[in-house]
């Protein structure tokens, strides 16, 4: 049964014996696989097949070949003979696949973009396209006030736009790509003043770990550093030894016996 549905032709008799014109290459599509927005896909499809718009047969069939997966065979599912014209068949083709279409912004949907804190001047003049490219027929006046409304009051290109308000969109953009050049040399500037401020502090951290080091090679193995310890004395030698000359626990040596001068002095200390 499925054999036959494929074999069967789901065009009406003058599209399927339709031949293709001479020296036709069918080129190359983005396949659409039933999981994206029908209407975009068809727009990119006619945008390729500009060249044989008026070859209707041409048009339904090659719109075939650019189905997949559950996109492919949702078309088999279709009446036999049901498809007479490329209208009709993009008709039933949005129609389809109505819940991936995507919703459609008004123009007022730009007032709500802003500049983000973090976000670059180039990046949002790129968000901003971005959004005003989804709006079909966005007025140019509309679309500059939108974009100076997003920027900072503080920021130099707002000052800019105010001072000069009579400016099309083209000259908005133009006088904003200067301003992101400006806004990048900043980002720039600053990045490497930061990167410097971490090499240095990782050049002094290196620095400390080193004194650190030298101070515990420095120590003996128990950890404490070696002193020497000393008694210390409230009055001078001198004193202390005239005070005790006459006390009765203080004995006196011996006199030397003999002559000082003929002892061996190599058998005693220096």
């Amino acid at each position: 049964m499925e054999v036959d549905r494929a074999n069967s032709s789901l065009f009406t008799t003058e599209i399927e014996q339709a031949a293709p014109p001479k020296r036709f290459s069918t080129p190359s599509f983005t396949c659409f696989k039933g999981d994206s927005d029908p209407e975009s896909h068809l727009k990119h499809f006619k945008s390729v097949m500009i060249l044989h718009k008026v070859e209707d047969a041409l048009m339904c069939k090659v719109l075939a070949m650019t189905l997949l997966g559950a996109a492919q065979d949702c078309f088999y599912t279709l009446p036999f003979g049901s498809i007479s014209s490329f209208k009709e068949r993009a008709y039933v083709f949005t129609k389809e696949y109505t819940s991936y279409q995507t919703i459609k912004k008004n123009p007022d949907h730009l007032f709500n973009l802003h500049k983000k804190s973090d976000e670059s001047l180039r990046d949002y003049i790129k968000r901003f396209k971005a959004e005003r490219a989804k709006i079909v027929g966005c007025d140019d006046q509309v679309a500059s006030s939108a974009f100076k409304r997003g920027l900072p009051t503080e920021c130099e290109l707002y000052g800019e736009l105010t001072i000069s308000p009579c400016q099309t969109l083209v000259e908005v953009f133009a006088t904003a790509e200067h301003y992101a050049l400006w806004d990048d040399d900043r980002i720039a500037a600053k990045k490497a003043a930061k990167q410097a401020d971490q090499l240095a502090e990782q050049a002094s951290q290196r620095n400390g770990n080193n004194k650190d080091e030298g101070k515990r090679r420095s120590q003996p193995e128990g950890g404490t550093p070696a002193t020497e310890s000393y008694t210390k004395f409230t009055i001078l030698i001198h004193q202390i030894l005239a005070q005790g000359r006459d006390m009765p626990w203080l004995k006196k040596p011996s006199p030397l016996k003999g002559n000082p001068a003929k002892k061996d002095t190599s058998r005693y200390c220096a």
